[in-house]
């Protein structure tokens, strides 16, 4: 069975850092990318970031560019966001999920076949 556990979610003031874990467990994760959604109150799910499952190719969205940054220890079925310089407007529930892909990203959800339960993100200003 496999399972995405998300967690290091928490308060954080405008301006911080915080950096989230994925943790799957269940399948081969050098052969999954990983993406990185988010909902935020009244808001659609978005994409946040993505990675190959080799590690190689990362992709962002323009909001998070130069603020956030993904990495991935296949050794750990271990996926990390890197979230600083944080803003009000990043507040959300922060998801990750996961896709057979080893060498590509994805933007697209449907893409994604298991799907963590998220944990919340909170920026205050």
């Amino acid at each position: 069975q496999v399972q995405l556990i998300e967690s290091g979610g928490g308060l954080v003031q405008a301006g911080g850092s915080l950096r989230v874990s994925c943790v799957a467990s269940g399948l081969t994760f050098s052969w999954y990318g990983v993406g990185w959604f988010r909902r935020a109150p009244g808001k659609e799910r978005e994409f946040v970031s993505a990675i190959a499952g080799n590690g190689g190719s990362t992709d962002h969205d323009d909001s998070v560019k130069g603020r956030f940054a993904i990495s991935k220890d296949n050794a750990k079925n271990t996926v990390y966001l890197q979230m600083n310089s944080l803003k009000p407007e990043d507040t959300a529930v922060y998801f990750c999920a996961a896709r057979n892909s080893a060498y590509r990203t994805s933007r697209n959800q449907e893409d994604y076949l298991y799907w963590g339960q998220g944990t919340q993100v909170t920026v205050s200003s």
